[in-house]
């Protein structure tokens, strides 16, 4: 099981392009899927009967698992078995799956416009990591891209001169996004000012955003970053490396972005997935009107 396991990461890999975390949480999810068919004695294939899925089904919620986790742990476990199906490793389609539970879509965490501006004046600007950081935190809020987007933007993927950033999205699809007169500045301060000095002269590297080794930065060491940040700034949300994003496709909405433009911002196949932060946006004005109306 191990093997096909791996065979399948490096199909996420290689073939859909994912990104690091994707395949991470893939194979998290695949080894619980593996420790469920052995503790369950249905190790072998022919045993993979309709059953299967509310067997799994109930070896999750034993273990206090939340719909949403259970969902996607039911969506990789499906995805694995497909592949086998139809790389000819399974001889027999799969069985089909009960309906995954539907999980409860919290409305994501967002900033307001003055906890964004109070946490781009944290990083301390007269060293390369305060410098490099607040150069990331104007480049996420101001283009929408996400973490890992962010953290594989590469030298060559900058086009200063029109205000350009290509960036390399999900399963490789590609977008170029605009670049704010702002950003430009700090993305040229970056690379004039601090990326040189965070560079090792014997191991070039091509990733805009370095670490102190001259590698790339990594997505946890960005994140404790926010974190340490947003504390600094009296920020007491729960915060995701994910926020600023999310405060970009609402703040764009409660502007009067259209819904499309945001979702190519954003770089989501699905408009179902934009269509979120208009929840978010309705939130606040229910928040207002409560706070403002006689009658609220």
């Amino acid at each position: 099981m191990e093997a096909y396991i791996d065979s399948f990461l490096e199909f996420l890999r290689s073939e859909r392009r994912a990104s690091p975390h994707t395949v991470n949480a893939y194979a998290v999810d695949l080894r619980q899927f593996a420790q469920y068919l052995q503790r369950s004695g249905r190790a072998e294939p022919h045993l993979w009967d309709a059953s299967l899925w509310e067997g799994f089904i109930y070896y999750l919620r034993r273990r206090a698992l939340s719909e949403s986790s259970i969902a996607r742990k039911l969506s990789a476990a499906r995805a694995f078995l497909n592949y086998l199906y139809r790389r000819g490793i399974l001889t027999e389609e799969p069985p089909d799956a009960l309906e995954t539970p539907r999980p409860h879509r919290a409305l994501p965490e967002t900033l307001t416009v003055n906890e964004v501006r109070r946490l781009l004046l944290q990083p301390p600007l007269d060293t390369p990591h305060g410098l490099r950081d607040r150069t990331m935190l104007e480049t996420m809020y101001t283009t929408g891209m996400r973490v890992s987007e962010l953290l594989g933007l590469r030298t060559g993927d900058l086009n200063l001169a029109d205000a350009l950033v290509h960036v390399q999205g999900k399963r490789g699809r590609e977008r170029l996004l605009p670049l704010p007169e702002t950003t430009v500045y700090w993305i040229q301060r970056y690379l004039s000012d601090a990326r040189p000095k965070l560079m090792n002269p014997k191991r070039p590297c091509d990733a805009l955003f370095l670490n102190d080794h001259g590698a790339p930065l990594s997505r946890i060491a960005f994140w404790s970053k926010i974190k340490a940040y947003a504390l600094a700034a009296g920020i007491t949300k729960n915060i995701s490396p994910h926020t600023l994003r999310h405060s970009f496709a609402v703040h764009l909405l409660n502007g009067g972005a259209d819904l499309r433009a945001v979702q190519e911002l954003l770089g989501h196949s699905d408009i179902a997935t934009t269509q979120i932060y208009t929840q978010v946006s309705l939130e606040r004005l229910r928040e207002v009107y409560r706070r403002t109306h006689p009658r609220g």
